[in-house]
């Protein structure tokens, strides 16, 4: 890819869109030199697909149910994402394990974020499990997908102060600004050629 070509990206999505919105904000802002070449939903009602659509990025319906399992859902998703030219997956908020299928059209070209640090406290609820378990930090991770659950190559992360009166909601909520900016800056490294992955470790390149 040229140096000054536009990283294309293709973000999936299934919820409100938040982590979609930062990313657009800071590519209109000239923060990252990267456009949305679509932005795939499994869930009709997202909100995020509104988000897509009232910055002018094709919003696309890809409802899981029309498919007998995950290996054709993603055989269909990845050819959505070629016929888009999309260099680098975004999974923002993506309510769906990806399989192998989707892994290996794009090795090391799927960015995930997950709110914890990870190894600590994968899969659902994170905070919850981080709250059960009494830890003093939190935080959030932004790691390539492979095709085990939260278990890739971690690119970066951001610690969160734990408060004793914490709940699952207030823990989240800081959590979520952290990912905010976290995941923008990870995207921005990729696009910027600033990212060697060697086995389980990711090199941050000056």
């Amino acid at each position: 890819m040229p140096e000054h070509a536009p990283c294309r990206l293709g973000v999936l999505v299934s919820g409100s869109g938040t982590n979609l919105q930062a990313i657009i904000d800071r590519i209109e802002s000239g923060e990252i030199n990267a456009e949305i070449a679509c932005v795939i939903s499994n869930k009709a009602d997202a909100y995020a697909l509104t988000r897509a659509a009232q910055h002018g990025i094709p919003a696309i319906v890809h409802e899981n149910s029309r498919y007998p399992e995950r290996r054709s859902y993603d055989a269909a998703t990845v050819e959505l994402l070629r016929s888009h030219k999309v260099d680098l997956v975004i999974l923002a908020g993506f309510m769906r394990i990806v399989t192998d299928v989707m892994v290996n059209a794009f090795p090391h070209a799927i960015m995930n974020i997950h709110p914890a640090l990870l190894p600590s406290f994968p899969g659902l609820h994170a905070q919850q499990q981080a709250l059960d378990y009494g830890v003093r930090f939190s935080g959030c991770t932004v790691h390539f997908v492979d095709c085990g659950t939260d278990t890739g190559p971690i690119i970066l992360q951001t610690v969160v102060s734990v408060e004793q009166n914490d709940t699952e909601e207030t823990l989240s909520a800081r959590i979520q600004s952290a990912e905010h900016h976290t995941f923008a800056a990870a995207i921005k490294l990729f696009t910027e050629g600033k990212i060697q992955v060697h086995g389980r470790k990711v090199l941050i390149l000056n």
